[in-house]
């Protein structure tokens, strides 16, 4: 009985200790936006990120930590950032996105404390409204926002999963 309650303890502990572990490696995956300076340069297309509005993106990849000296990976539209992420190489690496909710700024002026998981965001595609690449994505943190956007300036409202490369073009 001794044996049981012994085994029955070292079990409890075993998932315990690895549910500590698994949330802390949920915990190193998320990050933080990283604020984007007048000179950073867009990932895809090389362009000034900051002369240009609309929604930005930023992505971070597997093994890659801001304590590694390695940099985030920022783009001048969520158009950029999607047809970067949407590469199959790419794809499989990236551990956060992050897009500017574009109901809690103007468009000509996204703001760095207003970035939002791009995964739970949704987004209007086709919208007269423009970013650096021409069409962009505009990204929202409430579908209803995206509605909204959409109404005033046209466009379908699409989640995250919705997207693929044919959105884009």
């Amino acid at each position: 009985m001794k044996f049981i309650n012994t085994l029955g303890i070292t079990l409890a502990a075993a998932l315990l200790m690895s549910a500590c572990s698994d949330k802390a490696e949920q915990k190193q995956m998320l990050h933080q936006a990283v604020k984007i300076e007048a000179a950073d340069e867009c990932h895809l297309c090389g362009m000034i990120i900051s002369n240009f509005s609309g929604p930005k993106g930023e992505l971070f990849q597997k093994g890659v930590t801001e304590e590694s000296g390695k940099q985030v990976k920022k783009f001048c539209s969520t158009r950029d950032m999607f047809s970067h992420y949407l590469d199959p190489e790419n794809k499989r690496n990236v551990t956060t996105m992050l897009v500017h909710d574009m109901s809690k700024m103007p468009w000509d002026a996204p703001k760095d404390e207003f970035f939002i998981d791009a995964r739970k965001a949704w987004f209007v595609a086709g919208s007269e409204k423009t970013g650096a690449m021409g069409q962009t994505l505009a990204s929202f943190s409430k579908e209803a926002d995206a509605k909204a956007f959409a109404k005033e300036f046209g466009g379908n409202v699409l989640s995250f999963e919705e997207i693929d490369l044919a959105v884009l073009l």
